[in-house]
């Protein structure tokens, strides 16, 4: 006779929460529909960008320039709005190169500059390099378009901030061509 009893009770349980679970959700309100509107013409502004075919190239043709000179490098392509398009790790490049090819195109396509300009202007202002996701070493080269920045390309990994903008320069003159 327990028997029967404890389960009629859990019957009584399961079908009361079921009942309470169906009646709350059908009292619920329904959600508003959501709004919908076309921005006007005077709200737009079209940007240019590179396509991932042309980052590829311009990271490849900056990764081949520093092979030539045996060096073990990283390369980033970024666009406009900071974001990533292609890396590159070259065979033997170090870890710390990856983070820092990154940054360096962050910081070129930031500031339209070249990396090694905006690191001379630390000593006028110092906590430039304060500013997260930037890096003000030599390195960095911005790729621009009818004057305006667009991309930028690091690269990170040579003894030097000179060798490493010069590999970086090698990629914005591939998408020159």
């Amino acid at each position: 006779m327990k028997k029967k009893l404890v389960l009629g009770a859990a019957a009584a349980v399961l079908t009361a929460g079921t009942f309470g679970a169906v009646s709350a959700s059908a009292s619920a309100p329904a959600a508003a529909p959501a709004a919908v509107a076309d921005a006007g013409r005077d709200h737009l502004r079209q940007t240019t960008h590179l396509t991932i075919e042309a980052a590829t190239e311009a990271a490849e043709a900056a990764l081949e320039a520093a092979e030539k000179e045996n060096q073990r490098v990283s390369v980033a392509v970024v666009d406009r709005n900071g974001n990533t398009l292609v890396t590159l790790r070259g065979d033997g490049a170090g870890p710390q190169s990856y983070e820092s090819a990154i940054r360096k195109a962050y910081t070129a396509v930031s500031w339209n500059a070249p990396t090694s300009v905006l690191a001379g202007r630390l000593a006028q202002t110092p906590n430039l390099k304060d500013i997260p996701g930037t890096l003000f070493l030599g390195g960095g080269a911005p790729v621009t378009a009818d004057g305006g920045p667009i991309a930028g390309i690091g690269v990170a990994g040579a003894p030097s901030g000179d060798l490493d903008e010069k590999f970086a320069r090698a990629g914005v003159a591939e998408l020159a061509k």
